[in-house]
């Protein structure tokens, strides 16, 4: 059992603070399993709303939270979409009695219709798979090859561990996409998944891959959006200042889990992966996801323009910019591209995250950083 302290109390203060806890990630990354750790701490009652006996609880609701007193979690609260409003009644009550803990994998339908039901009443928390903190510095190949399912991680062996997660992307297409209400066939949607595979850590060109698959770019940009709401893809919104400089601005675009990444190139194995010409991209959104997940995504971009300055990721924290470049090379050195951008951005720091073990300064603004050392980054 790997502990998963910071999600964990990041969970415990929302509920100690509000009156409704919102838990969101992916199928599989683990919320069900901490949600009832923590909904052990508490007298709680517990709901799937995939079971068909606990739906059907839930029929009357009322009857249940008006005789409870303590913590009630409903999980995969986007099937009953209906109890959202409820939660507002129940959140207002003086004194307040019960609380709730939801989670869902599904979050633009329901941040939307939280948001609009339960303004001031609820705490998000997001939540991935496994992170380098929790599994160790030493695990960091590990957990780049697999990814941070915890199914897909713990696997006996590499070839389990791609075995399950081919099995996960056949189970999301069959399960999960007609959910969507896209209409569209499990077959082009794993075709156009896989497109993106391609164009993982690039910008966003809806009309280009939407032409690869036969449908129009705003075809694909729904198709984009699904995935992006189900937490498979990450789209990156640009920066961009009136700083005389042509820009762009269209997203850029990652597979948010390097395990599925890396089960669509189908490779297994650290060596495999080392060879394979997407090493770069993998690394990027690796390290990426990493950073995003210590730091949180708030007000978070790339920057790039016309001329080829860019810069990877760029955070603005308390009125502060903050750059990062992800390199999968033994000794990155700073580069013209690295100087502009901490010109024109006026960054107070870029670190440059390398697969390495050594923290070295490349400048007075700019230190090499391997990924396992970000803890120590202040911002």
């Amino acid at each position: 059992m790997i502990e998963r302290k910071l999600i964990f109390d990041r969970i415990n203060a929302g509920i100690k603070k509000n009156p409704v806890t919102a838990l969101l990630g992916p199928r599989q990354c683990g919320k069900t399993t901490i949600a009832r750790a923590v909904a052990g701490k508490f007298k709680s009652l517990y709901f799937d709303l995939e079971n068909p006996l606990d739906e059907a609880k839930l029929n009357r609701p009322q009857l249940i939270f008006d005789s409870f007193s303590g913590i009630i979690v409903l999980d995969e609260i986007q099937r009953k979409p209906d109890l959202l409003p409820l939660l507002r009644v129940y959140s207002d009550k003086k004194p307040l009695k019960v609380r709730f803990l939801i989670l869902g994998s599904a979050s633009p339908e329901l941040i939307k219709e939280s948001s609009e039901s339960l303004a001031g009443r609820i705490h998000f928390v997001d939540m991935a798979g496994f992170s380098i903190e929790e599994v160790g510095v030493g695990k960091l190949n590990r957990l780049w090859v697999r990814g941070g399912f915890p199914k897909s991680f713990l696997s006996k062996n590499d070839s389990d561990s791609l075995s399950w997660r081919h099995d996960f992307i056949k189970t999301f297409l069959e399960r999960d996409v007609l959910k969507l209400g896209l209409g569209v066939s499990t077959a082009i949607m794993k075709r156009f998944w896989g497109m993106i595979t391609h164009y993982h850590g690039q910008i966003w060109n809806g009309s280009e891959i939407g032409s690869s698959i036969g449908v129009s770019h705003t075809t694909a940009q729904k198709y984009l959006d699904a995935l992006t709401g189900t937490y498979m893809i990450r789209q990156l919104s640009p920066f961009y200042e009136n700083m005389g400089k042509r820009l762009i601005k269209s997203p850029k675009i990652y597979l948010r889990d390097s395990g599925i990444f890396h089960a669509f190139l189908n490779l297994s194995g650290y060596k495999e992966m080392l060879l394979n010409p997407k090493i770069g991209a993998s690394w990027e959104g690796f390290a990426c996801e990493e950073i995003l997940n210590k730091f949180g995504e708030r007000d978070s971009f790339f920057w790039r323009t016309y001329n080829g300055a860019e810069l990877d990721l760029l955070l603005l924290r308390k009125g502060k910019k903050y750059g990062f470049e992800f390199k999968c090379s033994d000794a990155p050195v700073l580069t013209k591209s690295m100087k502009i951008a901490i010109e024109d951005l006026k960054l107070e720091h870029l670190w440059v995250v390398y697969p390495g073990k050594e923290r070295y300064s490349l400048d007075e603004k700019c230190t090499s950083m391997p990924l396992t050392g970000i803890e120590t980054i202040q911002m």
